[in-house]
């Protein structure tokens, strides 16, 4: 079987590859804290990361292809160049960590990203475009080696003024670039196998289109929130 996986285990990374992405069509997050807790006891700690980043390649590309006129290209473009640094530099320190290590950081990472974006949300944070970039910074070092950082990123992109489908949107396009990134810096220094890649691949395929309805009602309440 792929990288050992019985059939069972595959139906199950499958179900939960597709029930992620209903929930990140409507959060915009959900791959990369529901997978990690599939994919730990399976994969092993330390090709979780690795594997996420190359699925979330595709799964993001088909959220900003289904958002695509949300898309705020400014923040994009600011958030992305901040990051992309920081990203690769973490990515690669990732890629150092023992199994225990890399176990003992996406556990403490899963449980602190939620709550911690809960806490951001109730300072009402207030970010300029300048802020974003330096905020950008601290966030590359966190998504690069970590899995779920995109809850953070969707605080940062709120706390700019963007507001539902536009923060789907632009989290998902800067998600996509600097997934690359990630991506490249596992490939090089030998983290993500042949075999790892193509379970990222049944991930991105299972996670590769988000429903049509949720799409349809971002639209809606979008259109009636609009003034008259």
């Amino acid at each position: 079987m792929l990288a050992d996986l019985t059939m069972a285990e595959l139906a199950l990374v499958a179900v939960t590859a597709f029930c992620a992405q209903i929930i990140g069509g409507m959060a915009g997050y959900g791959t990369g804290l529901l997978m990690p807790l599939v994919l730990v006891p399976m994969v092993g700690a330390p090709a979780v990361v690795p594997i996420i980043a190359l699925s979330a390649i595709i799964t993001n590309a088909t959220r900003v292809v289904a958002f695509r006129e949300f898309l705020d290209l400014r923040k994009v473009v600011i958030v992305t160049l901040a990051a992309f640094p920081f990203a690769a530099l973490s990515a690669w320190g990732y890629t150092r960590l023992t199994g225990d290590g890399a176990a003992v950081l996406i556990g403490v990472m899963l449980i602190v990203l939620v709550p911690l974006r809960r806490y951001c949300e109730h300072l009402k944070l207030q970010l300029s475009e300048r802020g974003l970039g330096v905020a950008s910074v601290g966030y590359g070092l966190m998504m690069g080696g970590t899995s779920g950082s995109g809850v953070m990123l969707l605080s940062l992109l709120m706390a700019t003024g963007l507001v539902g489908p536009q923060v789907i949107a632009t989290d998902a396009a800067i998600s996509f670039l600097l997934g690359f990134v990630k991506t490249g810096v596992f490939v090089g220094f030998g983290a993500l196998d042949l075999k790892l890649m193509l379970i990222s691949l049944l991930i991105g395929a299972c996670a590769a289109s988000p429903p049509a309805s949720t799409r349809s009602s971002w639209k809606r309440e979008s259109s009636s929130a609009a003034p008259s």
